[in-house]
């Protein structure tokens, strides 16, 4: 499994191409910097995955149970989209011009790590993601979801 951590800017041409920021490229082992998955994120951003973090999550997903239907519709949000990407000869990215839609993304982009995946932003969105937050709000959601033991309910 591979983390990341940072947070670049970078910038999207006409086609929606982008070049994958050098800070993240050194994060990547050399045998996994050729292929990823991107798809919808759960707010109005992408998510990018190299293969190698992707192929355990789609394992998860793929054995939910079928006859439930909640499973049926996260599925279907979920891996709806999701597209195999790998850098051109110049070493850019394409976006799915869907996907590029979902995040409203234009010339100028944000990627921010966001632990095994990388997640794309609108600049401006991002800057209003953060600036809407206040310190206070930030300790009281870091108070609540730190405090919580995984698995049992607080």
């Amino acid at each position: 499994m591979i983390d990341f951590l940072g947070e670049f800017e970078a910038t999207m041409d006409a086609k929606g191409r982008f070049l994958l920021p050098a800070g993240f490229k050194k994060q990547l082992p050399e045998e996994e910097g050729s292929r990823f998955v991107i798809n919808r994120g759960f707010e109005k951003c992408l998510c990018l995955y190299p293969v190698k973090n992707w192929e355990p999550l789609y394992a998860r997903i793929r054995a939910l149970n079928d006859f439930d239907p909640k499973v049926r519709e996260f599925r279907r949000y979920f891996l709806n989209g999701a597209t195999m990407v790998e850098p051109d000869s110049a070493g850019r990215l394409l976006l799915p011009p869907n996907l590029k839609g979902h995040a409203d993304l234009t010339k100028d982009i944000v990627l921010a790590a966001a632990g095994d995946k990388i997640e794309i932003w609108d600049s401006n969105k991002y800057k209003q993601l953060f600036e809407s937050f206040s310190p206070e709000a930030f300790s009281n959601l870091g108070n609540e979801v730190m405090n919580k033991t995984p698995g049992i309910d607080n």
